[in-house]
């Protein structure tokens, strides 16, 4: 299994303090250090399962906008975005939880006109007022002639937002654009005439889930 990069020393660090615990318990003969150290293993593990990053394969193509985030969608809303979209548009949100994969991905191919990050609140990302009120990054991509805004938003654990994207750069649908550590939300916005294919309540995957089919023009 391969990890994310920016996980790397958080996995190494979370390794050697159980390392260092198992160590004092051997030395020390005690039980209770021994549980300690059995505990310390767990959150080792669980840290590197977070930061974990497997290959994503499924549809393809100018037309599907894929899931960017692993999750479950917790509103599908009509909103005016003037940002990027300049108009209506419908809000897909995803919300993750500290088990999900946190590796984010391409909902779609094309150029990078819109990059921005905003400082906020750390809300809870499944709220409505954290999309407005939550530290957050928007990346805008032109696909054709349509536009498609995905943005990460930050939650109550979540309090880093790491973002690769630059304006300019040529993104391909389904390939890993960031990450956001320890639970968080990833809203993807459509034009309002794209058919959905995803419900409230459903699970998604990165880069496999179809969220919707844009309309052709």
């Amino acid at each position: 299994m391969s990890f994310a990069k920016e996980g790397l020393l958080f996995i190494a660090v979370a390794a050697v303090i159980a390392l260092a615990a198992f160590a004092v318990a051997l030395n020390r003969q005690s039980w209770p250090l021994w549980l300690l150290a059995f505990l310390l293993t767990l959150v080792a593990l669980w840290v590197a399962y977070f930061f974990r990053d497997p290959e994503r394969t499924g549809d393809r193509g100018e037309r599907l906008v894929v899931a960017p985030a692993d999750g479950r969608v917790v509103m599908i809303t009509e909103v005016d975005e003037p940002v990027f979209m300049h108009g209506r548009a419908t809000r897909v949100s995803i919300f993750m939880n500290v088990f999900n994969v946190h590796v984010n991905r391409y909902p779609v191919s094309g150029t990078v006109q819109y990059v921005n990050h905003a400082e906020g609140k750390f809300l809870n990302a499944a709220i409505e007022q954290a999309s407005l009120e939550n530290e957050q990054a928007s990346v805008g991509i032109e696909a054709g002639t349509h536009r498609i805004l995905v943005r990460q938003i930050a939650g109550l654990i979540a309090r880093r937002i790491v973002c690769y994207s630059r304006v300019g750069d040529q993104a391909e649908q389904g390939a890993r654009f960031g990450l956001i550590r320890f639970g968080s939300r990833v809203d993807v916005f459509v034009p309002p005439d794209a058919p959905l294919r995803v419900k409230v309540g459903e699970t998604t995957v990165a880069g496999t889930t179809v969220l919707a089919e844009l309309p052709a023009r």
